[in-house]
């Protein structure tokens, strides 16, 4: 057995007779754990060490298998690698809710997770007629049953008020059929969407999507890099090759980066295949994702779409897999079970014998190290659909400020495109007013108690938070050190340029896309389909509208300050930077009319931005590639870093120091080729209320690496004060 706890190992359990004919792989059961009852996920039998004893398993809680074979067998592969518990990895990919540890006295329902909904479905009996004749609401009813047909009591309640007594008076009488049926909790309830038509392909997507066709047809792991450049139609090869794959009888399970991207891709894909499609991504209600998870499991949505978590979708017969935006980030996890989708995209892959596409404008320089080691086919879309352009770029050499956070030459475009009746786009990846307030009289900064990082100053809300705790104070506020009542705005986020475009051109629509004006259920899609539909001239928004979004209106692109991420203690900073970019600046341009960019920067000569700025991914990648060569770090490394965090500051001190100490010794004595780094201070020393130190650990072969960490997991002594988080291949250093 696995249980869902942070612990090392699986567990024996004695079946009971009376439940060995219910038991196989795959199913949760309820045990007995410590003073606990919870559940539990079985692997299978296996003969316990000798002479330890057993406690019986108490209930089988499905009547099937939830997870497969091949899904357990993918999951053991998952919990190896990522050297994370069994148990953990098997709840993190359930659904919410389905994992529930139970009390004494808990029902039925609560043990096995999600609740169903089931609703009353109410027909008129056919043929029937009544003995006698129905006066008021119950002649009214059968009326309406006998017109409309099957009806749910949901809708009689709301067309003829309180009606359950003259219904069950119907039922008795014979003239009415009622019966429970559990129906789905709809993602889509309320959205459209008008059927469209597979589009004619330009050359390089027809060479594109022959070669993953053929691989298709082969049935074999085949993985690709389709490099398209921004606007090259990687959706519409991405549609056709499933479409095929649909033909075959065979599944499609689609990775996203970002929430943001969703619903976009979502409508693209409803309009081409219709309702086969389930969705699972982190806006969903719990209620949502428990019935998408079961419409997947029960073989009815053989498309899925959804953000990292769903590489665990329990989807079946898997003809291919696409990631989209593959260089994002944000397919890696930050806690927990720390995987990275992208890179199980093609684990899975192998071991469905699918295509693998992995898609972007800009991949990962280790992306393109693998193309050139031939571990990946490549797929090159050079040219935009329909011959169109990429973007003019202009830079402007300057400095963002809080007086003038908007250069003339922008202002001069935006107040140009505004006449033509053409919509802009202006990207800042900072949020809020001002990025911190200080004092003028002795330059004290306002900073979060929990967290090593100064506090933002939304002007709408009043308030200033810190964007990773959410500790907040009144704002603008008083120098917590000389008491100064009047603290100064400094640095500039999407709040402040969304009031100086509303006071430059009053006229104008303008609506911001970030963390803070996204929040709540279908946050995203709302100022999306505002821009879609030409209801915004101008969008301001943080790096979530330069991820993948399809916006045609958009003919004017300004960033703001294109380094902002470059000086970022992180040796990917350069690769994000040029990334980034390359990515607000392929939104221009992409419908009839030509696009053009004005570009923000106080250092144009920084290889990142020089790159970005002719469109120049393959000098990128060189210069980079020989960056991370020179010191060793991924594609030509491999590493892993261990995490320490405490309440106290001496005990995360002294842990991380201890475990540096143990990994030096076992180092030498396993006689590994590898770098230590640290322990350190991580760069947010302080987070959440948590001191906060680290260690890299950095080899030329994954195996050293795995040798030493196998020797410390099992040599090292846990301290409950102490939280250790290990994460391979880790992608967040901060």
């Amino acid at each position: 057995m696995a249980v869902p706890l942070p612990l090392e190992g699986t567990f024996h359990y004695r079946v009971p007779t009376s439940l060995a004919d219910q038991l196989q792989p795959g199913v949760r059961v309820l045990v007995p754990f410590g003073r606990r009852t919870l559940t539990a996920y079985t692997l299978g039998s296996s003969r316990p060490p000798e002479g330890q004893p057993l406690k019986d398993i108490l209930a089988v809680l499905d009547d099937g298998p939830l997870l497969t074979e091949a899904e357990l067998a993918f999951f053991r592969w998952v919990a190896d690698y990522y050297l994370h518990p069994l148990g953990e990895v098997l709840k993190t990919a359930l659904p919410t809710g389905i994992n529930l540890q139970s009390k004494k006295g808990a029902d039925a329902e609560t043990i096995t997770g999600g609740r169903r909904v089931l609703r009353q479905r109410i027909a008129a009996a056919t043929g029937q007629l009544p003995s006698r004749p129905l006066r008021g609401k119950a002649a009214e009813l059968l009326a309406f049953l006998n017109a409309a047909g099957e009806t749910s009591s949901a809708e009689l309640r709301a067309r003829f008020g309180e009606c359950s007594p003259h219904l069950r008076r119907l039922a008795e009488l014979g003239l009415v059929c009622m019966e429970q049926r559990e129906v789905y909790r709809n993602p889509f309830s309320g959205d459209q969407v008008e059927r469209d038509q597979p589009k004619p392909l330009m050359p390089h997507q027809q060479t594109a999507l022959q070669a993953i066709l053929a691989a298709a047809d082969n049935g074999h792991f085949t993985p690709f890099l389709l490099h398209g450049i921004t606007g090259s139609g990687k959706t519409e090869v991405y549609l056709q090759a499933i479409a095929h794959c649909r033909v075959q009888g065979k599944g499609a399970l689609v990775l996203v980066p970002e929430i943001a991207l969703t619903p976009q891709l979502v409508r693209r894909f409803r309009a081409r295949f219709g309702d086969g499609i389930a969705v699972l991504h982190s806006a969903l209600s719990d209620g949502e994702r428990y019935d998408e998870w079961r419409r997947i499991r029960r073989g009815e949505a053989p498309i899925v779409i959804g953000a990292r978590s769903a590489i665990f979708a329990p989807l079946e017969r898997i003809g291919i897999i696409v990631v989209d935006e593959e260089h994002e980030a944000s397919f890696k996890q930050s806690d927990g079970l720390r995987y990275n989708a992208r890179d199980l995209a093609l684990v899975r892959g192998r071991d469905e014998a699918a295509v693998v596409v992995l898609g972007s404008a800009t991949p990962l320089v280790t992306t393109m190290q693998a193309v050139r080691e031939g571990r990946l086919s490549l797929l090159e879309l050079p040219e935009r659909v329909a011959g169109r352009p990429l973007p003019e770029i202009m830079p402007i050499t300057t400095r963002l400020t809080s007086d003038e956070p908007l250069s003339a030459p922008l202002l001069a475009e935006l107040a140009t495109n505004l006449e033509r009746g053409e919509q802009s786009l202006l990207f800042l990846n900072r949020r809020g007013f001002a990025t911190w307030l200080s004092c003028p009289a002795c330059g004290a900064t306002l900073t979060c108690p929990n967290c090593s990082v100064s506090l933002t100053y939304h002007r709408s809300r009043g308030e200033s938070r810190c964007h990773y705790c959410d500790y907040t104070v009144p704002a603008p506020g008083t120098c917590p050190a000389c008491g100064e009542p009047e603290l100064k705005e400094l640095g500039v986020g999407t709040e402040r340029i969304e009031a100086e475009l509303r006071a430059r051109f009053p006229a104008a629509r303008i609506a911001r896309m970030d963390s803070d004006t996204t929040a709540g259920k279908d946050g995203h899609s709302r100022i999306l389909s505002r821009v879609a539909r030409g209801e915004v001239d101008i969008l301001v928004g943080t790096q979530m509208i330069a991820k993948g979004h399809d916006f045609p209106g958009v003919t004017l692109v300004g960033v703001l300050q294109a380094e902002g991420s470059l000086y970022l203690p992180d040796f990917r900073a350069a690769e994000r930077t040029f990334q980034v970019l390359s990515q607000v600046i392929g939104r221009a341009g992409r419908g009839e009319l030509p696009g053009r960019v004005l570009l923000q920067t106080a250092n144009p000569e920084q290889y990142a931005v020089a790159k970005a700025l002719t469109h120049d991914f393959a000098g990128f990648c060189g210069e980079e590639l020989a960056f991370r060569q020179e010191l060793g770090y991924p594609p030509f490394g491999f590493l892993a870093a261990l995490q320490f965090s405490s309440i106290a500051e001496g005990t995360a001190q002294e842990g991380a120091a201890q475990a540096g100490r143990l990994l030096t010794q076992l180092k030498a004595r396993l006689g590994l080729r590898l770098e230590i780094l640290g322990p350190a201070p991580a760069p947010l020393y302080r987070l959440r209320g948590r001191f906060r130190h680290q260690i890299l650990l950095k080899a030329a072969k994954r195996a050293d690496l795995r040798r030493l960490l196998a020797a410390y997991r099992s040599r090292r002594s846990p301290c409950p004060q102490l939280r250790e988080a290990l994460d391979i291949d880790p992608v967040d250093l901060l």
